[in-house]
């Protein structure tokens, strides 16, 4: 089934888009130049594919706990790991965007809510192997797929903890100095989605990156959106339709893009 709303906002956001063409800020003028628009191949990239291709092909049936908005494609509590693979996991084009978002800020910390399999998790670690990477996953039976995952990459510097976003998020949080880098993939409800927000701003800092992801699934999301780029902390928003990034630079006048990817 085709999601008009969400069909309606793409075009909206394509005709209304920039490339680095007319952006008069340095600072996105250089991350769209040399992140964004970067489509070198990096190391990195070849052996997580390589795994994304055999899960394309795995059979295994798992239970789902769905604790957020559930699935346009598919709410089914079984499902099997190919299904999950094929319309759950990020593709490479925007897994490989995350990593190279990760790799230019050099978190300390990098917690992501939404494991899915763990391949973006797993470009999250390899991004930044000096970094700690924390990810949340509601579903037992994913997050335990995901370890597999992790394993199979040979990725040390990251753990998958289990459980509600709502309660996980909090205790992770207050284990940590400062928030670095954060990619919020799940529970993709409006106050679910500012209430992580606001769980971030006291620790935040003029390196701090908050990624959203699907700013566009619902109506909600975005009267969500709408409000983060609003919030008086946010000094940079990039809208790249599927996601959004959200800067904190002190002394950076106040500026929201939107950019074709």
């Amino acid at each position: 089934m085709i999601n008009v709303q969400l069909l309606k906002s793409y075009i909206k956001h394509r005709i209304n888009a920039k490339t680095r063409h007319g952006i008069h800020s340095p600072f996105v003028y250089k991350l769209v130049d040399e992140v964004i628009y970067d489509y070198s191949l990096h190391d990195e990239y070849e052996a997580i594919e390589q795994l994304r291709k055999l899960l394309l092909h795995d059979s295994r049936s798992i239970t789902i706990t769905d604790l957020g908005a559930g699935s346009h494609v598919n709410n089914n509590k079984q499902k099997l790991v190919k299904q999950l693979a094929k319309n759950a996991l990020k593709p490479a084009s925007l897994a490989q965007l995350i990593f190279r978002l990760a790799q230019e800020r050099r978190p300390r910390t990098i917690i992501e809510l939404g494991t899915c399999l763990g391949l973006t998790t797993s470009y999250l670690a390899m991004a930044v192997p000096d970094a700690r990477v924390t990810s949340i996953e509601g579903c037992p039976q994913t997050a335990q797929v995901a370890r597999e995952n992790l394993s199979k990459l040979n990725i040390g510097n990251a753990e998958i903890k289990t459980g509600n976003f709502d309660q996980v998020f909090p205790e992770v949080l207050s284990q940590i100095e400062s928030v670095d880098f954060v990619f919020i993939d799940g529970n993709h409800r409006k106050q679910a989605t500012l209430d992580y927000f606001n769980m971030c701003l006291p620790k935040i800092n003029d390196n701090t990156l908050i990624i959203f992801d699907d700013i566009y699934w619902s109506r909600g999301m975005e009267e969500a959106w709408e409000e983060i780029k609003a919030h008086p902390a946010v000094s940079v928003t990039v809208d790249l339709f599927w996601i959004g990034l959200v800067y904190f630079r002190k002394g950076q006048v106040k500026e929201d893009f939107k950019i074709r990817f």
